[in-house]
């Protein structure tokens, strides 16, 4: 009787309606970033609550800006940023080419084609699609050299707002910072880690004057100007602590009857800071860099040693030098003996770390760090809007490098490679006799989204692409 009580509010839907409104909606998000696939496709602007805006047309920023609020098309934007993450680049063509899958596979349902079915197709037809292209359509890039590598970059950035005049020198920019990366180790084998590649933005002046610049630029300056301007060789201390003076935590209330007593305590406050900064110059240390603050009092206890010192450094930058020159980063000084101590082993090195000026800014120039090469890709352009612009589009570019690299093979673009498979999945259906082929079929028509909708964004006529594809295929 108890449960006569019980009731579930909200209204269940199954069936073929539920299936079509996600298929719809996942196509409603392919619409939105198609139009921006290809050499000549089209950039978005997006304006958020605030009125930021940008304009870009790489599938991944723009999917990310969309508010998707239906959990079939939040897969879809969670697909892009998987790519994004796991390849650099290709967000856009993951993104159409899985909405025409899914379209395709909703009109085998509608015709009494098991969904059991249709999957199993298809992971047939994408297990003989990925054969194929490594077997037949794939290209060691040992062959073909550097040439090879900067059409890649080139293909990368033909989309974006790098692709006209300055594709020459992005391009071999890319490639220039991915190869500078290149680290040799026994268990790893040779790696190019894109984390070593830092991009700094300066607006002023033209994208064609963005340089590479050898070595880790900090964009902080000299805490004071009394401190050497250029330290060789350097020994990196890295502090997540403040340097300023020990105050009292929140609700911790000090009471004094004695009105003297109150310079002692601020005496002591000053020394112990004047501890702790004594304590990580005498391990050897003369660049110490904070992402906390440092007091204006402290530093003559750095001018006086000949030490650089940055205060309210990035964790990012943090990171990234730790990793390069071997520095350990310290979030505190307490040892197990519960006094405070700084080992030099925690220091990092470099060859040189020196005060640079670009534009109107002072920066910290780190060179030869010890462990891994550095560099930094300076980005110039007249506006925040443009260099936001041309760091995606850069990232991308040095992604699809490192895949290349990675992967040691390349293949044809320009939708070829679709075209191509389409056809071998078409030829590889008619093989089959199981319900399955009818799921190979449609994966081949699927593919076919890609080159067409190349076509269709640079107002070309479509409609006959697929009487082409044994030419295509022929011809690769």
């Amino acid at each position: 009787m108890a449960s006569q009580g019980l009731s579930v509010d909200g209204e269940r839907q199954h069936g073929q309606d539920v299936r079509t409104a996600n298929v719809t909606a996942c196509v409603a998000i392919s619409n939105i970033v198609k139009s921006s696939l290809g050499p000549v496709g089209l950039d978005k602007m997006l304006v958020d609550q605030v009125g930021d805006v940008t304009v870009t047309n790489d599938g991944a920023t723009i999917l990310k800006l969309l508010e998707v609020e239906h959990p079939a098309a939040k897969l879809l934007v969670e697909l892009a940023e998987q790519q994004d993450e796991e390849v650099g680049d290709g967000t856009t063509s993951v993104v159409i080419l899985a909405a025409e899958l899914l379209r395709r596979a909703n009109e085998l349902v509608r015709s009494r084609i098991h969904p059991t079915t249709v999957i199993a197709g298809y992971r047939l037809a994408m297990r003989e699609a990925c054969k194929y292209i490594k077997s037949t359509l794939a290209t060691p890039i040992d062959k073909l050299g550097r040439e090879a590598l900067v059409n890649a970059a080139k293909t990368s950035l033909s989309s974006k707002i790098l692709g006209s005049a300055e594709s020459d020198l992005f391009a071999n920019m890319a490639v220039d910072a991915v190869m500078a990366t290149k680290s040799s180790r026994k268990e790893d084998g040779e790696t190019y880690p894109l984390s070593s590649i830092h991009m700094l933005k300066a607006q002023g002046k033209s994208a064609s004057e963005s340089q590479i610049m050898q070595g880790y630029v900090l964009n902080a300056p000299r805490a004071s100007q009394s401190m050497p301007t250029s330290v060789s060789p350097a020994k990196i201390a890295l502090l997540g602590f403040d340097l300023r003076r020990a105050k009292m935590k929140m609700g911790v209330t000090v009471t004094l009857n004695n009105p003297e007593e109150i310079n002692k305590i601020q005496e002591k406050e000053v020394d112990l800071t004047a501890q702790r900064i004594q304590t990580v110059l005498n391990a050897g240390a003369n660049v110490i860099l904070t992402s906390k603050g440092i007091d204006d009092s402290a530093l003559k206890y750095f001018s006086g040693s000949n030490a650089i010192a940055c205060r309210r450094v990035t964790p990012k930058d943090m990171r990234r030098i730790a990793k390069a020159t071997g520095a350990t980063l310290q979030l505190n000084m307490a040892d197990l003996n519960g006094d405070e101590s700084f080992d030099p082993s925690m220091l990092g090195h470099a060859e040189e770390v020196y005060e640079d000026k670009i534009r109107d800014d002072t920066v910290i120039m780190i060179k030869g760090p010890k462990l891994q090469p550095i560099n930094t890709v300076l980005l110039r352009g007249p506006n925040e809007m443009m260099c936001d612009e041309m760091q995606r589009s850069l990232i991308d570019a040095t992604s699809v490098v490192k895949r290349i690299l990675d992967s040691n093979m390349v293949v044809a673009g320009g939708g070829a490679i679709e075209a191509a498979v389409s056809t071998h999945l078409e030829n590889f259906a008619t093989m089959l006799g199981s319900r399955e082929q009818l799921a190979i079929a449609e994966f081949a028509e699927a593919l076919l989204v890609i080159p067409k909708t190349l076509a269709v964004n640079a107002a070309k006529d479509a409609t006959d692409l697929g009487k082409f594809s044994p030419a295509v295929d022929a011809v690769v």
